[in-house]
């Protein structure tokens, strides 16, 4: 009943906060079509619940800048102060209200990361998509982008072990007081969040960041 509940509420407040937010949806995207181009959403497919593909939603926060080979510049070079401000505010989640209105996402869960880790997670890890991604879950609140990948993937299995309703709204509480304080937006020397290469390619734990499991 729970779970259902959890649905329910996540897809009327997904509901509501787009129509409330709608005028700051309209600024943002006419601002990203000026300072950045076109397009104005970022799109890219992730798992989901046991693994299931769909198509994650958010505002676009950098160019399109290549080298002379037409590859991609380094994130941080495409960052544009504009871009940065709409990660720093977290703004440029708010797209994602949709995927949480399509019953892809919910509010609090694991972050949906990329389809290729799927195959990198060790058993214990890939049970963070026993539940529904979310836009924001434990991880946000306790380090965000400057944990390393093995205490992540510790905060979204300790929220499949340790989920209810009142976990979820501390960790919405949680959530805005980071984004007002902005903690988290990246690790040092890094725009966005570093990649994952598996778990037995990481560093060892000696410098394992101390965090809460169950502590918003």
């Amino acid at each position: 009943m729970s779970r259902l509940i959890k649905n329910v509420v996540d897809r009327l407040a997904a509901a509501i906060a787009l129509l409330l937010f709608s005028p700051l949806i309209l600024i943002l995207a006419i601002l990203i079509r000026f300072n950045l181009g076109s397009p104005i959403f970022f799109t890219q497919l992730r798992p989901g619940k046991d693994g299931k593909i769909f198509t994650f939603y958010k505002f676009r926060t950098m160019t399109d800048g290549r080298d002379k080979a037409g590859n991609f510049l380094p994130d941080s070079d495409r960052m544009t102060p504009f871009g940065g401000m709409i990660r720093k505010t977290s703004l440029d989640e708010l797209p994602q209200l949709l995927n949480v209105l399509k019953g892809d996402m919910s509010l609090v869960g694991p972050r949906p990361l990329l389809p290729k880790y799927l195959d990198l997670y060790t058993p214990e890890q890939a049970r963070r998509h026993e539940v529904l991604p979310g836009i924001t879950g434990l991880a946000q609140t306790n380090g965000r982008n400057t944990l390393d990948w093995e205490n992540r993937f510790k905060l979204d299995v300790a929220y499949v072990d340790n989920w209810s309703l009142w976990l979820d709204l501390k960790i919405l509480f949680a959530t805005v007081e980071k984004v007002i304080k902005k903690d988290g937006i990246s690790k040092e020397g890094h725009a966005t969040c570093t990649e994952f290469i598996g778990s037995n390619a990481e560093s060892d734990s000696d410098n394992e960041t101390k965090v809460n499991p169950i502590e918003a």
